[in-house]
């Protein structure tokens, strides 16, 4: 068996951004566990039931690849991806119902659907269905490491949306993207750690 191998370790640039501003890089394809739903994070049940299932394949699929294939890995950050009818919603308070998402947890590159299928039989219990294997290809993007509480971000998405991106030559091109470099259950909200990501495209 060869050593666990860490994909926050193994892909640092992309798991990291500034802490001071916006900074352009571009990311290729990966393939990521992905469930999708709707509803204000951390407080509607839908969200809930979702982490809920997303872990117990993401951890019963290392399990499959370390026993079966040889190759153990370190689960890495959650990942979401935010979108609303209305981007504004983003950035207006009380309108996190609004807001649409995909959940995902990124794999390495030598897993394959088959092993994905393999370590879903494992969970007959479970109602793992909703959880896909799917690929992920953003491109250029406009990052930032975001420290503190998650209610901060709308200043600096506002700013991003309305300035940097117009103002850069930019425009969308695709969702808003966040890495959970933290785990809001056991880190201060003022110690979080999280990578504000937006695909964008030039004018």
């Amino acid at each position: 068996m060869t050593g666990k191998v860490d994909l926050k370790k193994e892909k640092r640039l992309y798991f990291d951004a500034s802490k001071v501003g916006w900074e352009a890089a571009t990311f290729g394809a990966a393939n990521y566990l992905m469930i999708d739903g709707q509803g204000s994070p951390g407080e509607s049940a839908e969200y809930q039931a979702a982490l809920e299932a997303l872990y117990p394949l993401a951890y019963a699929t290392k399990f499959h690849s370390k026993v079966e294939l040889g190759h153990d890995y370190v689960v890495p950050p959650l990942e979401g991806l935010w979108w609303a009818d209305d981007r504004s919603a983003y950035v207006e308070p009380g309108r996190r119902d609004e807001w649409k998402w995909t959940l995902m947890l990124m794999l390495p590159d030598w897993i394959e659907p088959r092993h994905v299928e393999a370590a879903r039989a494992k969970k007959p219990d479970l109602d793992l269905s909703k959880v896909r294997m799917d690929t992920l290809e953003e491109g250029l993007c406009l990052s930032h490491l975001h420290l503190g509480p998650f209610s901060d971000e709308a200043p600096k998405l506002h700013l991003l949306h309305n300035e940097i991106i117009p103002d850069g030559g930019y425009t969308f091109n695709g969702e808003h993207h966040e890495i959970y470099l933290s785990d809001p259950r056991r880190t201060a909200p003022e110690k979080l750690r999280t990578v504000l990501r937006q695909p964008v495209k030039r004018v």
